[in-house]
């Protein structure tokens, strides 16, 4: 357990007073519990995002690309080619969680359109409530309650998704992460790939021409993600993260 942990538990959660309650967190923290959800919420970008419901914690992985992907959908050079420009862009945030990344996406492009897509029901009004956080017009949104795109209606500009996709075979999950936080979340099945390859497969049926899905993922699925996505109609980069670990790739419908 870090000093700045528990000075950011102390300052964020109990105003700077040292309670018995502070003290009973810290015990939790040490143990291993993610500060996140002692304190309740964690930055993302330029949003404060509200963990009520204890979805995954977001990473600084997932931000780093969410910020790359702000960027492109704001650069009209790269949006889809079947875009109409008279129309807002419409972006599916699949696999939402807490909804961050939509909603990082939404508070940075005032314009867009921007859904959330989750199978756990218990994450649905932590998803509004992070709306309601940043200022967010709901009529600019809509939450599905859905098993990837079962309940999913319409095609979208650019779907982003951080799906579930650890390998139970690699497992680079810490202790208290396998602990604490949602094993659906986490864990992507044979190879983490079984989550993913439904996402890439049933797509193209959700993307305009040209259209743009971003997955995060593991480097060693890098390959097996370039196969996948080629034979489904797409064109594949896959790019690094910060600490230049290959962490996400951008599917280009064709």
């Amino acid at each position: 357990m870090e000093n700045q942990e528990i000075e950011w538990l102390l300052k964020e959660k109990y105003g700077g007073e040292k309670s018995e309650a502070f003290f009973a967190d810290c015990r939790r923290l040490a143990l291993g519990e993610p500060l996140a959800y002692l304190i309740g919420w964690t930055p993302f970008l330029n949003c404060k995002i509200h963990l009520d419901s204890k979805p995954l914690v977001p990473r600084p992985e997932t931000e780093y690309w969410t910020e790359e992907a702000i960027s492109t959908i704001r650069d009209g050079a790269t949006l889809p080619l079947g875009l109409d420009e008279s129309k807002p862009i419409h972006i599916l945030d699949l696999c939402a969680g807490s909804g961050c990344v939509g909603i990082a996406v939404a508070k940075a492009t005032p314009s867009a359109l921007v859904d959330f897509g989750e199978i756990d029901k218990d994450h649905l009004p932590t998803i509004k409530l992070n709306l309601l956080e940043n200022n967010i017009d709901l009529d600019r949104t809509n939450i599905f309650h859905t098993n990837l795109f079962s309940n999913i209606p319409g095609r979208y500009d650019f779907i982003l998704t951080n799906p579930p996709y650890i390998d139970t075979n690699l497992d680079r999950a810490d202790e208290s992460v396998k602990k604490h936080e949602p094993y659906i979340a986490l864990y992507g099945g044979e190879k983490g790939l079984e989550i993913i390859t439904a996402i890439i497969t049933k797509a193209p049926e959700h993307l305009t021409k040209g259209g743009q899905l971003w997955v995060e993922h593991e480097p060693e699925q890098s390959g097996d993600i370039q196969t996948i996505a080629t034979s489904s109609g797409f064109m594949v980069t896959t790019h690094k993260d910060q600490y230049g670990v290959e962490r996400y790739s951008v599917l280009v419908l064709q």
